[in-house]
This record gives structure tokens, sequence and C-alpha cells, in this order.
């Protein structure tokens, strides 16, 4: 039988991954096992997209994502090729999970235990706790089916979905019902609806406008529960790059890819650094738009630009990395401060986009787990604020927002921190766009909408390139670290099928 990344002629085939974030690295490692001949070409000098990680003053800083969620789409990977998770890193559930702050006194610390979590609920609304057990194990049924028969598929069509037991299941998916409506069924105390919906603020749209599927997402968090990997996210990164390169990937990093050339609607050959370079195929796991339009010319290109600023994306961020040289008494590893008005922000976000008057904010303070990523006697400090894409940000914006985040933060804490920072460095909408290409500065990529789930994103195989195939939050399944893993899996596989032919 052929090796499925062989050509008919019996060599391997030449492809060229571009991006090293998790999608283009889980494609890379994929396609490499299968026999091909696989470089990955990464702009910058560091491998991991988003994931990259850089230090500065003795502080070890994750530049992007920091929640470790469903950790079962992590070990699917992992075992594909014979490792898990704990032959590349430690693994520790944190408990509490996260922290939701609704002001300077109020904290809801949400345990690693499940019965507690309930308890919780009781305590603040009573007669929640059935109901919290009832709504979690919705989200779990919908969880399970979508692991197992929904997002491993490359929405090529709605055929895909032509199955007896998804009919069955259609109606308890509630693609159609919204996960404000369906949170509101069962709970009325805002502090929890703001707990339940908070996921969908930070990675998708406005929750009236999100299907109830995404309840999902509470099954992991409260449930499944908040994981960190000792050493910071990028040790996640450099286990796929050190799987990817086992399998035979080879990393050209510092190489920009600035151009597909095409003959007869295939890729040829890509130029990099000057450099033109045979390839049987591509699959490009860097943000879709800027592929579109600026390495194809205009009649390859799949989507017009308007196809583009017609869609609803995620939020961009306006991003603080603080090397503090003290201990902050009050702040846990996840903090999330609720004490603004959560409509009001996302209605900035998603409708108005414009900079918030009231901005809700997340800090991450992983130096109260890791003792590795600061100085001894300091904290590591990463504070997140989410906002539209597409905005100006220049440095008085930033400023005026650091010390609009920074006020509240010492409130909570109760002491100062400004004068203790050694170390600080902005990250934003600009930035976004300069280091990832980035659509308007998106950060997380499309939101999760009804018309932009499944066979409703962008397609992972180009509609005009045969061997031009996609990868990353931009298509299937969508925004996060466990959906982008997902991702490079599926694209990998359908450019197998395109060699298998």
């Amino acid at each position: 039988m052929q090796n499925k990344g062989i050509k008919k002629s019996g060599s391997p085939a030449d492809v060229a991954v571009i991006g090293s974030g998790f999608s283009g690295l889980a494609a890379s490692a994929i396609l490499a096992q299968s026999g091909a001949n696989v470089t990955v070409y990464e702009k910058h000098q560091q491998i991991g997209g988003r994931a990259r990680t850089f230090s500065q003053a003795g502080f070890m800083f994750d530049m992007g994502p920091s929640w470790y969620w469903m950790p079962d789409v992590y070990e699917h990977f992992y075992a594909l090729f014979g490792v898990n998770a704990s032959d590349f890193y430690e693994l520790k559930k944190l408990d509490p999970g996260f922290a939701v702050i609704f002001g300077e006194n109020e904290v809801m610390d949400i345990p690693e235990d499940f019965e507690e979590i309930c308890a919780l609920f009781e305590s603040i609304e009573p007669g929640s706790a059935p109901k919290l057990r009832k709504f979690i194990a919705e989200g779990e049924f919908k969880y399970m089916v979508g692991m197992n028969d929904m997002v491993y598929k490359p929405g090529n069509s709605v055929t895909e979905f032509f199955s007896l037991k998804l009919f069955r299941d259609a109606l308890k998916l509630q693609l159609f019902t919204s996960l404000s409506k369906h949170a509101r069924q069962y709970f009325k105390d805002p502090r929890l609806l703001a707990l339940i919906e908070f996921p969908v603020l930070f990675l998708g749209a406005m929750p009236q406008e999100t299907p109830a599927l995404y309840s999902l997402m509470n099954f992991s968090a409260l449930k499944q529960g908040t994981y960190y990997p000792m050493g910071g996210f990028g040790q996640v990164a450099q286990s796929f790059r050190k799987i990817a390169e086992s399998a035979g990937v080879r990393f050209s990093v510092s190489h920009n890819v600035e151009k597909l050339e095409t003959d007869n609607r295939r890729i040829t050959h890509l130029h990099t650094n000057g450099n033109r370079i045979q390839t049987d195929a591509v699959i490009g796991s860097a943000d879709y738009h800027h592929i579109e339009t600026q390495l194809l010319d205009s009649d390859n290109r799949s989507y017009p630009d308007a196809y583009w600023d017609s869609r609803v994306f995620a939020p961009s961020a306006l991003l603080f990395y603080l090397g503090v040289n003290k201990k902050i008494k009050k702040l846990r590893h996840h903090n999330l401060f609720f004490d603004e008005n959560f409509e009001q922000h996302a209605e900035e976000i998603y409708k108005n986009k414009k900079w918030p008057s009231r901005p809700l904010f997340y800090v991450c303070c992983p130096s109260k787990t890791d003792p590795s990523v600061a100085p001894e006697g300091s904290e590591n400090i990463f504070i997140l604020m989410p906002i539209a894409t597409g905005l100006k940000d220049p440095m008085p914006v930033r400023e005026n927002y650091y010390n609009i985040l920074m006020d509240r933060l010492e409130k909570f804490a109760g002491e100062n921190i400004r004068d203790h920072v050694v170390f600080k460095k902005s990250y934003s909408v600009s930035d976004f766009t300069e280091d990832y290409n980035a659509y308007k500065g998106n950060a997380y990529g499309l939101a999760n909408t009804l018309m932009q789930t499944a066979i409703f994103k962008p397609k992972l195989k180009s509609k005009k390139v045969t061997n031009l195939f996609y990868a990353g939050q931009l298509t299937v399944p969508g925004p996060g670290v466990p959906p982008s893993i997902i991702s490079g899996q599926i694209a990998a596989k359908e450019l197998l099928k395109y060699l298998n032919k």
C-alpha cells in the first residue's frame, strides 16, 4: 500500500507549512509521520506563533495562551505519536481554578472540585446547585458529541453531519438557542451568569449571538478543571516542536513567505527571503486573509475583501507584561475582574467597536504556581483587556488604560504595585498585525456565532488552488489552542487525501 505522504511518482511529497503556531505544528508532525518531506516556514526566530515566550530582567513571559482547558485534546494529539503530556512537562491542576472579582471585597474562587463549585453556587443562589449539575451534564453531552462526532470534520459539506446519531442529538446540541437564553433558564444571579458567559466574551461573540452548544466550554472549565503546564505555555509549544522534529519536520525560522507562485491552479513554488523554493503542496497556518490577499494573485483568492469585512471577529486585546519585584498577596493564578458591566463591555467590543469605557479585564499571575517564571520574591503578571478589532492603539491610549487597570488592580490588592514594576511591555492591535499579519489585529480569530460554525467557516481547502489547505483559528473548528491543534490535524488529513488521489 502506498504511503500516504508519497507522490504517485514514488518519491516523498515536499510540503511547505506557513507558520509555526499550534495548527502548523500539529499539521507538520502528522504529514511528516505519513512520509512527506515537511518544512515549516516561520517569520520569527522562535516557533510557537502566539504561544511564543520572551525573557527579560529574570522574568519569563508567555506571550499569548495561558488557559489550559480541554486536556483530552492535547492527549489525543500526543497519543498519535505514542507519547503523553507528562513526557514533556508537569501538568498541574489549579485550585482554585480561577477567581472572579466582582468588587474590592467580593471574590468568587472557583474550586478544583466540582461538588464544591455546586456548593458555591448554592450559597449565592439557593436552589442553583441541582441546576448547575444539570447544566454541566448538558454541557458534557455537547462536549462528547462535539469531540467525537463534529470537531474533527473538515466542514466541507453539510453531508458530513448526515448521520442518524447526529440527527437524534441535534436538538440537545442547541445550535439554535443562544447561550444567554440557555443560561438564564437556569440561573438568575448576575454573578453566576457572568461566570457562565465569560469564556464567550474572551473567545467568542455576544452571548446573545453564541449558540448554546458552547456551554461545552463550561463543562471543560468547571468539571474538567483548569490546568497549568509547569515552565509556562511555551513548554507546550516546544513539546509540539519536539514531536514534529522527531517525525522529520524541518524548521526554517526567520523565513517570511513573500509569495506563492502558481501555475494552472497549483502552487509550484514559494518565495521566502529572496529564495524560490519548489513545493508539492502548502498548508497555510498563518492568517488566512493575509495568505489570500498578500501571497496569492487576486484570481486565486477564495474570498473577496467584502467577505472578510462582513465576518464577526473574536476580540483583539490590550496586553501588559509586568515584572514586579514583590509578592502580591491577594492575586490568584487566574483573576477575572468583572467589577464593571459585562454587557456594556461586550457591546463596545462587538457592536460599537470602540475603546471600552468601563472595561472588564483578566490578570494572570503564573508565579503563584510556578517559581521558575520570576525571580525569588517577585511576581510575573500578564494583564489582558479584550477590545474590538481594528482600533488605533497609540502609546498614549495604552498608557491611559494601563493606569485605569492598575488603579483597579491596586484597589483590589490593597497595596501599591506600580512603584514595584521593574519591567513593563505593552502589546495590542498593531502588534498582532505586525507580528502575525492578523486581519484587523484580531487576537483569537472568528467569533463562534451560528453562521460562523462548522460548514459556515472559511474552508480548509482553497476553492481556487488545488494544493493549498488552510489551518488555524480562522477556519474549523475555531478560536483557542485546542481547536487550533484539531485544525492542524484535519488540514493534514485533507492534504494527505489530495496527495493520495
